[in-house]
C-alpha cells in the first residue's frame, strides 16, 4: 500500500539509498535536504538527479533547524511516516565545530518531534549511531546496555536525540523507533568516510592514515542491508505497553524503542584495507597514527532485536561490499 513518507537528509548517503528503495516500493517520498557543503556538493546533486527521475519523488531544499518552513512542508504534504536521517555527521569534525551539531542534530530533531506530534504521524524513525555506546567494552553492544559515556560531541548529540524522542513518545504517545547504525559503507558513500578516503588515496598513490596503528575493529554494515532493515522497520510500529513496577501495580511503557542495525561481525581494520588492496590490485602505503580523539577501538552489534522485529539479518560480506564500492567509484570518477 502506497505511503506518503518524508525523509530528511534525502540527498545524503543513507537518505539517497533509502529514498530510492522506498520509491521502488511504490511510495511517495518527500525528500528534505539543505544540501550543506560539509562534503562535496556535486555528489549530493548527482544522487538527487537519480531520485528526481521518479515522478513520486518531491525535492525540498530546506534546513530542518528552521521551524516555520519545515512546518509548511508538513502542512502541505501530511506525511504518514517520517524517517529522520538529516544530521551533521562526523566524530572528528564535532571536536572542531560543535555548534553546527547543536543546530542540526538537537534543534533539527526537536523541530521534527514538534511536527510529528502536531500532525499525528503514525510512525517516526530517527537515525542514531553506534557511537552512543562510547567507552562500553562489553561486546556485542546490546540496546539494553547503559549508554552514558559518549566519547565525542557528535555521539552526545545523537544520544540526546534518543532521550528527547523518548520523552515525546512517553508524553504524547508517539510511536518512535531509533536505529543505531554501525559503520555504514557502499556505493555513493560519503567522501569523509574511511572507505572512500582509502580508495581515493590508494588509486592516487598517496599514503593512507591508519589510526591506532591499525589495531581497530568495526562492524561494517553494507548500505543495501541497512536501508532494507529501515524499510522493514517502518511497518513494525511500536505500541504502548505496560510493565510491572511493583507486585500489584503497572506502569505504561512508551511506544518507543532503539534498534541496532549492523552486520553482527566485528572485523579488523587491517583486513578491511587488505580487501580494498585486492580490488584495486595495489598495495597501500600505510601512515600508522595514534588513536584519534573521540574515537573508539571496537564496535560490534547485537542485532537479535532487529531479527525478532523483521525476520531480517544483514549479511553482506566486506568482500562483496567493497567490490561494489570500488566498481562504483571507478565508474563515477
Amino acid at each position: 500500500m502506497q505511503k506518503i513518507i518524508l525523509v530528511t537528509g534525502s540527498a545524503g548517503f543513507i537518505g539517497f539509498h533509502l529514498s530510492k528503495l522506498l520509491l521502488d516500493e511504490g511510495n511517495l517520498v518527500i525528500g528534505v535536504d539543505s544540501i550543506s557543503d560539509y562534503y562535496d556538493v556535486k555528489i549530493k546533486l548527482s544522487r538527487l538527479r537519480i531520485l528526481l527521475q521518479n515522478k513520486n519523488f518531491t525535492e525540498v531544499k530546506l534546513d530542518i533547524s528552521n521551524y516555520k518552513p519545515l512546518e509548511e512542508i508538513f502542512e502541505q504534504y501530511r506525511p504518514e511516516i517520517v524517517v529522520h536521517l538529516a544530521a551533521q555527521a562526523g566524530v572528528r569534525y564535532s571536536i572542531e565545530n560543535p555548534r553546527v551539531y547543536m543546530d542540526s542534530n538537537i534543534i533539527g530533531t526537536f523541530n521534527i518531534l514538534e511536527l510529528v506530534k502536531k500532525y499525528n504521524v503514525s510512525h517516526t524513525l530517527i537515525a542514531s549511531t553506534s557511537s552512543v555506546y562510547g567507552s562500553n567494552t562489553e561486546m556485542p553492544f546490546e540496546e539494553i546496555q547503559k549508554t552514558e559515556t559518549q566519547m565525542s560531541f557528535y555521539a552526545a548529540t545523537k544520544k540526546s536525540c534518543e532521550i528527547m524522542s523518548h520523552s515525546y513518545s512517553h508524553i504524547h504517545n508517539l510511536p518512535i523507533t531509533n536505529f543505531r547504525f554501525f559503520t555504514v559503507y557502499g556505493p555513493w558513500g560519503r567522501p569523509d568516510m574511511a572507505l572512500f578516503k582509502f580508495v581515493k588515496s590508494i588509486k592516487e598513490n598517496k599514503p593512507i592514515d591508519v589510526y591506532n596503528n591499525g589495531i581497530m575493529k568495526r562492524d561494517f554494515t553494507y548500505i543495501a542491508d541497512l536501508v532494507k532493515a529501515i524499510s522493514l522497520l517502518i511497518n513494525c510500529i511500536p505500541e504502548i505497553g505496560l510493565k510491572k513496577i511493583e507486585s500489584d501495580s503497572l506502569s505504561p511503557i512508551a511506544p518507543w524503542r532503539v534498534v541496532n542495525i549492523g552486520n553482527s561481525n566485528s572485523q579488523n581494520l587491517i583486513d578491511f584495507i587488505s580487501e580494498i588492496e585486492k580490488n584495486l590490485n595495489c598495495k597501500a602505503t600505510k601512515n600508522l597514527m595514534p588513536m584519534q580523539q573521540g574515537d573508539v577501538k571496537e564496535t560490534y552489534a547485537d542485532c537479535k532485536l532487529l531479527y525478532e522485529l523483521t525476520g531480517f539479518k544483514p549479511n553482506t560480506s566486506i568482500k562483496e561490499g567493497i567490490k561494489e564500492f570500488c566498481d562504483w567509484y571507478s565508474s563515477y570518477y
